[in-house]
């Protein structure tokens, strides 16, 4: 399950930001080219969250161990960042006999001093009520395919949990979504070698958007409107 190279460790970029580029471009360039940022509810309820993930330690639970704040990255999808949390699930029993609950060997790997094989499985916190998020899923499975390079191992799925009702959502990595995330590492990286901004467009989403006030996009259709009116108005 070896991959080839296909960036450099200086071309890598935020595993984080595919989330914000499948939300809307233009956030994820002023977040991650612009370095604009602004907090609102929403954007401090997830820190938050993700702060309680950051101070606990590593913790090994018999036939579980998990590991938070582990530092992911991949060559080809010129990626790194942390995963929150990734879990380990006994795969063997100790004697490494035969293997249990039908996980198969590719799927499971040996941990330094430990016996028997384990699973990895990312999970990624987010806040709010439970339901199916393309960027979130796309940023889920981009931890997946770091640690597949990584590890050289096969994760099947992984899971979202969710703040508020406090509850998992199970995700499968599907040839699809692995597709959808390989696409939109590729997208982020035109983004950052055009190095432009694109142009404002308002949908209903951004009025959850922390930047709606910096970004301004309802202004800027307006002053595109204008901008045609003269235009037009010259003859141009």
């Amino acid at each position: 399950m070896s991959s080839t190279a296909n960036y450099s460790e200086d071309e890598l970029l935020p595993l984080s930001a595919l989330q914000h580029l499948l939300f809307c471009k233009r956030r994820a360039a002023l977040v991650f080219i612009e370095n604009v940022w602004e907090d609102n509810p929403y954007t401090v309820e997830g820190t938050q969250l993700h702060q309680k993930i950051d101070d606990m330690a590593v913790e090994s639970r018999g036939k579980l161990k998990i590991a938070r704040g582990l530092w992911l990255r991949s060559l080809k999808l010129g990626l790194i960042g942390k995963a929150d949390v990734v879990e380990f699930h006994c795969a063997d029993p100790p004697d490494n006999t035969q293997s249990s609950g039908g996980v198969e060997r590719d799927a499971a790997i040996r941990l330094p001093g430990t016996r028997g094989l384990w699973s990895p499985f990312p999970v990624e916190y987010k806040r709010g009520r439970l339901r199916r998020e393309e960027g979130y899923e796309v940023q889920l499975c981009a931890q997946a395919l770091c640690l597949e390079e990584m590890l050289n191992v096969r994760i099947p799925a992984g899971a979202i949990f969710y703040g508020k009702p406090r509850r998992r959502l199970e995700v499968e990595f599907s040839p699809e979504l692995r597709v959808a995330t390989e696409t939109a590492a590729s997208e982020l990286h035109k983004l950052f070698d055009r190095g432009i901004t694109p142009k404002a467009s308002y949908e209903k989403k951004c009025e959850s958007c922390s930047l709606l006030d910096i970004c301004l996009p309802k202004a800027m259709k307006s002053a595109s409107a204008v901008d045609r009116y003269i235009q037009k108005a010259l003859g141009k």
